[in-house]
């Protein structure tokens, strides 16, 4: 994914900077699942587009976090 990033063939709209009062809010919100930094702005990323999906392995927090406080986040995970 880096390289893509790097030869600039995938372009990465999101600064975690502009959004960091929305990440912490998730930071403590979900604190009781140690839920960490990367997961915070996937979790952000649903809020600002809503048409997106996360690909993830975990499975088990995704299914419990929560966008805007209560909608579910979209997710696609393995079995």
């Amino acid at each position: 994914m880096l390289e893509l990033v790097e030869a600039g063939d995938l372009v990465v709209e999101f600064s975690a900077s502009d959004h960091a009062t929305e990440i912490l809010r998730l930071l403590r919100q979900f604190s009781d699942r140690d839920m960490g930094l990367a997961d915070a702005c996937l979790v952000r990323m649903t809020e600002v587009w809503r048409d997106s999906m996360v690909l993830t392995i975990d499975r088990q927090d995704f299914q419990v976090y929560r966008r805007r406080g209560r909608e579910p986040v979209p997710f696609l995970a393995p079995p």
